[in-house]
């Protein structure tokens, strides 16, 4: 897989995701992905990782993601499911006294 820059006579140039492959003695590349949409840092970052490069990921995260709510799951979930069918969560306080 490789990223490659298409240019376009009239607008700014495509940026794809490709792959190549053979087709008896021919070489064919395939499209995956148009990146044409991604920041510029994000393009990097992504040829940096074909190429085998080890990243950070948690690096630019806080910058381009909000943690709006977190569902609760496995252990958690079943302790809250196991209160609601016992009726606990009726009886129990959400405020401490």
């Amino acid at each position: 897989m490789y990223i490659e820059k298409v240019p376009n006579r009239n607008s700014p140039p495509a940026v794809l995701l490709r792959e190549s492959y053979r087709e008896g003695d021919q070489v064919k590349k395939r499209t995956l992905a148009n990146l044409s949409k991604l920041p510029d840092d994000i393009i990097d970052n992504l040829k940096l990782a074909l190429k085998g490069a080890t990243l950070s990921m948690t690096e630019g995260i806080p910058n381009h993601f909000e943690v709006i709510r977190s569902l609760p799951h496995g252990h958690v979930m079943a302790i809250l499911e196991t209160i609601k069918k016992l009726g606990l969560d009726k009886i129990i306080s959400e405020k401490s006294s």
